[in-house]
């Protein structure tokens, strides 16, 4: 299961105590536990009544629906961290360099300029209206995973500092004092702000959907801890923290060994969880030892009592990105240079190609099931074939997996996202595959930053142009740039994003026929992993099984 790109790097043991000096807490765990253990629970204490006890409220009458992805002449774009501090890197050389656009997966989500297509707007072009809405988002900014190489690297200091003769100084300095205060999995503050912060978006841009729903809506979710916190405030920002759990249905999928899940397919796919996973980490590991050398050299110098290592940089350049989410602010950024930022975040962007993106061959099997329930969805067609990670008992289940609905959202992982575009082709994502270990290339397209961030989300927007009733038209917004469809066949350049919802469907199905499930999930494949791949499959002159 591909959590942190890096988890596979091999760290090395615990540095032995050097007699002398030495900071007994430098690196070690702080934690703090909030409300406190015997704390009253205000809603079952009776000096504190609810609203709706206490009365006296006021005028409530509320206003029409926002309508604003269809009126306004442009979209306010995403480019706050509030309240986070921006880090700048060591070097200023460039004033306009933003690290947190540096971060890989790690990065907030912010608006992405464009994807290929520079002069679309999310706002739904002249002359078309908005007919039906599709979200898929990741869930919110959260501590690192438990295996993830923050905890590693605080552990490797925290030994070393508990002997002797341990001591940092300059850029390092700061190590003699630090602390590893970060959780493991869970949202952090900001996270839960993001997913808030995109409900009230979602509701300014397509609360007027919400006139065409004849029951409840149904949003889903699955069931780790951060993935159901993200999905419950997003539906807090889009319907109020009063009332939204009164307001529409949210069903939580279970994600776990033995549980077929679109939102999580990982576990219902082996080769998603052993060496074809790991690909990706094979693959990152080859630039990091490349772009690092000279950082090691560089930052060794500082530390003494403990031999730094590539991996540790790399446990460093992921503090920054938690810590500066989870803490506001961390003195790890600005130890690298921008060009060491710049190659953090391809060492990432490996990791994504290759792990979880075209440059694996899981990659499409894995995102399959959720395109079978797209098309469901957009052509009120329940499903009969269940040869993926759908879950027969869900989706043939109306009341949970309704065919009918103006809004959809679904709250899943990076991973899963990116193996979502894959499985739809998005080919123009993927255009400068395959991706070097040894360089960055020129020209690229796959950046992890702009396809998996933190809040990531990819929005459908089903649209009837000339304006009507009948659906005539699609297409997707990532991160609010329009993805170019021209990978689906039949799909033609359009300056707008947009595709014939025809042939999108079309075009939709064939990729399903096209995926061999069983072979791509289940395949013993030959090792190495062919690095030419480009389509998420593998290559089906070489299968054997």
């Amino acid at each position: 299961m591909l959590y942190a790109l890096v988890s596979l790097l091999i760290f090395q043991g615990s540095v032995a105590a050097i007699p002398g000096l030495a900071s007994s807490f430098a690196g070690s765990t702080s934690t703090a536990v909030f409300p406190p253990p015997n704390a009253t629970i205000g809603e079952s204490d009776s000096s504190f009544p609810d609203g709706s006890q206490v009365g006296f409220a006021g005028p409530t009458p509320t206003g029409d629906e926002a309508n604003a992805i269809t009126t306004a002449p442009s979209i306010a774009k995403v480019d706050s961290v509030f309240p986070l501090v921006k880090p700048h890197a060591s070097n200023t050389g460039s004033s306009s360099f933003d690290v947190l656009q540096n971060l890989g997966n790690l990065s907030p989500w912010q608006s992405v300029a464009s994807f290929g297509l520079p002069d679309t707007s999310p706002v739904v072009p002249k002359g078309c209206s908005l007919n039906q809405v599709y979200l898929l988002n990741r869930h919110g900014a959260r501590y690192p995973t438990s295996d993830a190489p923050t905890s590693k690297f605080s552990a490797n200091i925290h030994a070393a500092a508990s002997g002797a003769g341990f001591t940092a100084s300059g850029p390092l300095g700061f190590l003699n004092t630090w602390t590893y205060k970060l959780g493991a999995e869970i949202l952090t503050p900001f996270g839960r702000s993001q997913l808030f912060s995109l409900g009230v978006g979602f509701r300014v841009k397509y609360g007027n959907l919400l006139k065409g729903f004849t029951k409840l809506p149904v949003f889903r979710t699955t069931s780790e801890e951060r993935m159901l916190d993200s999905a419950l405030h997003f539906a807090a920002g889009f319907f109020g923290v009063q009332t939204y759990q009164q307001d529409y249905h949210q069903l939580i999928t279970i994600e776990n060994d033995g549980q077929n899940n679109t939102l999580a397919p990982y576990f219902d796919c082996p080769n998603a969880n052993n060496a074809v996973e790991g690909f990706g980490s094979i693959q990152s590991t080859k630039w990091a030892n490349t772009y690092l050398q000279p950082t090691l050299k560089r930052l060794s110098p500082f530390i003494k009592g403990y031999n730094l290592t590539v991996p540790d940089l790399i446990g460093m350049q992921e503090l920054c990105a938690y810590e500066t989410v989870s803490l506001g602010f961390s003195d790890f950024c600005d130890l690298f240079t921008e060009e060491e930022w710049k190659g953090f975040e391809y060492f990432i962007d490996l990791g994504f190609w290759y792990g979880a993106g075209p440059g694996n061959p899981a990659s499409s099997a894995q995102g399959i099931g959720y395109v079978q329930e797209l098309v469901s969805r957009l052509t009120q067609t329940t499903i009969t074939s269940f040869d993926s990670t759908v879950n027969a008992t869900i989706v043939t289940n109306p009341v949970v997996f309704p065919l009918d609905q103006p809004i959809y959202v679904d709250m899943s992982h990076d991973t899963v996202m990116s193996t979502i575009y894959v499985a739809m082709n998005f080919t123009g994502l993927a255009a400068n595959g395959p991706l070097p270990t040894d360089h960055v290339p020129k020209n690229r397209t796959y950046f992890a930053n702009q396809i998996a961030p933190f809040a990531s989300n990819l929005v459908g927007q089903v649209l009837s142009c000339p304006a009507s009733n009948l659906p005539t038209h699609i297409r997707w917004l990532l991160n609010d740039a329009a993805v170019p469809l021209t990978g689906i066949n039949g799909c033609k350049h359009n300056s707008d994003g947009l595709c014939d919802i025809n042939t999108f469907i079309a075009g939709m199905k064939q990729r399903i026929a096209e995926v061999d499930f069983n072979f791509d999930c289940f395949g013993n494949y030959t090792i190495p992993i062919p690095d030419n791949i480009v389509d998420g499959q593998f290559p089906k002159n070489l299968r054997t099984a």
